[in-house]
């Protein structure tokens, strides 16, 4: 049933709750979006989006034009589902999947066009990747950066690696086009998973692939890494399909806390 306008709208008011209530379907708004979707002139929607992020309710991404959800409207969106905390549900499934598959796994997620590492479990061989929690690295040049890279349209491509220049490099076997990181990231979608063979480290090799929310969206991405000579082409199936059970473990945890 449609609900009854209030007796004494205020427009603005009105304006700044609906675009919030964009963030519930699309990770990240622009300009053009909001004043389409509000039906008002980009002046006032340049004056919304100025308000709330003033308030951390959106932040503009650095260098970027489009805007997400900021940490005043994440705060609320965690305390509506007890405070969830992706860390905190998915650190005993990172700990049970770095024994399982014998190597550090990470919980990563986009920053930009980079992708921060959230937290990790190492494996207890003494030769082993250690943990990058806390680092950022550029997402082309990681598997949970490209596992998360191939969920975007090629607009938000565009924005984070404009065609024609050059991509940022970790080693000489990162990719430096971004022809060749359209060309990867076709093959990521095709086959479901991502790697990494010596792109952020000269030895290290890496799988990962997406955790999903109710909706379907990426929201953050469980990679397995390895010395470079311990985890050949053949032995990456295996790996991919237990991070893949690790993650669909971490999305009914997740929805299971949203629905209770």
């Amino acid at each position: 049933m449609q609900k009854e306008l209030p007796a004494y709208p205020i427009s603005s008011v009105d304006n700044a709750l609906r675009l919030l209530l964009m963030f519930r379907d699309r990770q990240r708004l622009r300009l053009s979006d909001v004043s389409a979707s509000l039906d008002v002139a980009h002046s006032t929607a340049h004056r919304l989006l100025a308000m709330l992020a003033y308030h951390d309710f959106v932040r503009q991404e650095p260098n970027l034009r489009t805007y997400i959800a900021g940490p005043a409207l994440v705060d609320i969106g965690f305390a509506a589902v007890r405070n969830m905390d992706i860390r905190t549900h998915a650190r005993p499934i990172l700990e049970a999947l770095a024994e399982e598959v014998e190597e550090t796994v990470h919980l990563a997620q986009l920053e930009g066009n980079k992708v921060r590492y959230l937290d990790a479990a190492e494996c207890s061989r003494i030769l082993r990747v250690a943990a990058r929690t806390g680092q950022l690295l550029p997402a082309n040049c990681t598997a949970t950066g490209k596992a998360l890279l191939a969920e975007l349209s090629t607009e938000h491509l565009d924005e984070l690696f404009p065609p024609g220049k050059r991509l940022p490099t970790s080693t000489r076997h990162s990719e430096s086009s971004r022809k060749a990181l359209d060309a990867e990231l076709s093959r990521v979608r095709e086959q479901g998973y991502a790697t990494n063979t010596r792109e952020s480290d000269e030895d290290i090799v890496s799988v990962a692939t997406v955790v999903r929310n109710a909706r379907g969206t990426a929201i953050a991405a469980i990679n397995a890494s390895s010395p470079a000579t311990r985890l050949p082409k053949k032995k990456q199936l295996q790996v991919v399909r237990q991070l893949q059970s690790g993650a669909r473990q971490l999305e009914e945890i997740l929805a299971g806390i949203v629905d209770g």
